[in-house]
């Protein structure tokens, strides 16, 4: 495998905790992709995502805060692959951007940084961040010592982004053959599931590198991470976007804000890829946190493929494949057309058959069937089953045509779509998988009423089998009760409508 981790036209975005480095990186992506909390520390990974800026196209890296620096220990083990990662961020990008904090002022963590960025010998562009009103740039002179360009911007504001912009993108290499052959939409692939199944080791097998930081910590990816990947080379190479999620817990069990907004994140990470990678831990099982999740990949309409992480420990205790999988369809039976499998993450075991199932259901989601055999399809298959009715009106099945791909929508023409019940979709989905061999991709059924030429609308617009269902449903109608001879109203005392009395409270009546 052969994998491109950070395309050569990339910008990083640097900086000590807590100066607006993700506000940034928000507002020049023009979306909230990261996590901006008053909270220091929140970024941990490397989140990239290719932006546009004025019809030029790069990649934008936000990184967490720097508080490392050379010659310090530091025992946290979490702290220290952050500062890796910023290494590794500016050592592969084009161009720097250097944020600091005005209201802070200058910091002596500011010059480390600053340092660091010297050391790299990359072209850096100073934010000198939060200049919200005019008389906040007056502090921006001091800037001045860390001897590069510097521009006043707010983040939260936008002001001054467009003259930081201009100028970082002028330092920006022309692109190269292999990066306009890589303008092609790539596979996006969300890797999700519960804390520590194995998300993240996932990933940095893949790449075999440490691109995301691991952990026996639970939550330790906060943000949606995304990670180029290629495999091969040349016109024949395939492209992925592998997107590192937070662990989703259950809602009830979110104490801070910082996790809420985490599984908001993978939320929308399902919502947004191609086909949804769904990791469970082999020593647990699938839990009811695993069953949650693996509904809202069907909710959403997703190819899915299940990961069976730590197959080795599994297997060390005596666990079979044959009877894993017969209990995981016992537990998931809506995921029964959905392939299973059964990897380790750290010996390596089974990740490139994972991958072979992502194109596999990938190539089944965006399949277009023939009309003519969809329809033979359907007809077989409606044969054999009874066909729903309701109030003596049995459903009839005319055609099918697929609308959609990518996920799959069949539009199903009958002569009421009321009649078809749950059961009965759900038999039609399965007939038509096992039938088209769509493994692990997501079907859309939507019935359709229509009117056949031998069925005669009469003057109402209606047919007669509807008039004749109708007649045979609706009960007599009630002939209408006599309305009750009002009181004549009394002397002196204008006349209330039925039902009505006197309005005006005791404490506001004319005293007589």
């Amino acid at each position: 495998m052969e994998q491109q981790l950070t395309p050569r036209r990339t910008v990083v975005i640097v900086g000590r905790p807590n100066v607006g480095k993700s506000a940034l990186f928000n507002r020049i992506a023009n979306r909230r992709i990261a996590i901006v909390h008053d909270q220091s520390g929140v970024t941990r990974d490397r989140i990239v995502r290719e932006v546009a800026w004025h019809d030029e196209s790069f990649h934008l890296v936000d990184t967490g805060g720097i508080r490392l620096f050379d010659g310090t220990k530091e025992h946290n083990v979490i702290e220290m692959a952050v500062r890796e990662q910023v290494d590794v961020a500016m050592a592969d990008a084009a161009a720097v951007i250097l944020v600091v904090d005005v209201l802070a002022g200058l910091q002596p963590a500011d010059e480390e940084v600053a340092r660091l960025v010297h050391k790299s010998g990359r072209p850096c562009f100073v934010a000198i961040n939060k200049c919200d009103l005019p008389r906040h740039e007056e502090g921006a002179g001091d800037f001045d010592r860390l001897a590069f360009p510097a521009f006043a911007v707010s983040a939260q504001h936008n002001r001054g982004v467009d003259e930081l912009m201009e100028a970082v993108v002028k330092a920006l290499p022309p692109k190269t053959e292999a990066e306009l052959a890589e303008a092609a939409k790539p596979l996006r692939v969300a890797v999700v599931g519960r804390p520590n199944a194995g998300k993240s080791s996932y990933i940095n097998r893949l790449l075999r590198s440490d691109r995301v930081i691991v952990s026996d910590v639970a939550g330790t990816t906060r943000d949606c991470v995304d990670v180029p990947f290629t495999i091969g080379s040349g016109p024949t190479a395939r492209h992925y976007t592998l997107v590192d999620t937070a662990g989703m817990r259950h809602v009830h069990k979110i104490d801070t804000s910082v996790e809420r907004f985490s599984l908001f994140r993978s939320e929308e990470a399902v919502r947004e890829c191609d086909v949804a990678v769904l990791v469970m831990d082999a020593e647990i099982g699938p839990t009811t946190q695993d069953k949650f999740i693996a509904s809202m990949i069907q909710r959403e309409a997703k190819a899915c493929v299940i990961l069976v992480n730590k197959w080795d420990l599994a297997r060390a205790k005596g666990y079979t494949e044959t009877a894993a999988i017969a209990h995981l369809r016992e537990m998931m039976p809506y995921l029964r057309h959905v392939p299973v499998v059964f990897m380790s993450a750290r010996e390596g075991y089974n990740v490139r058959n994972s991958i072979e199932a992502i194109d596999r259901v990938a190539g089944n989601q965006r399949r277009v069937l023939p009309t003519g055999v969809l329809n033979r399809t359907l007809s077989e298959a409606l044969a054999r089953t009874q066909m729903p009715s309701r109030n003596g009106r049995q459903l009839r099945f005319h055609y099918a045509t697929q609308t959609g791909a990518n996920p799959m929508i069949l539009r199903l023409f009958v002569n009421d779509a009321r009649i078809a019940t749950k059961p009965f979709q759900d038999y039609v989905v399965r007939n038509i998988r096992e039938a088209f061999d769509l493994e692990g991709a997501a079907v859309i059924l939507q019935f359709r009423s229509r009117i056949r030429p031998d069925e005669k609308p009469d003057a109402s617009g209606k047919t007669s089998e509807d008039s004749e269902a109708r007649q045979s449903t609706e009960a007599p109608r009630r002939r209408p009760l006599p309305k009750s001879p009002r009181r004549p109203a009394a002397k002196g005392r204008p006349s209330l409508g039925r039902g009505q009395g006197n309005l005006t409270p005791k404490s506001r009546r004319p005293k007589r």
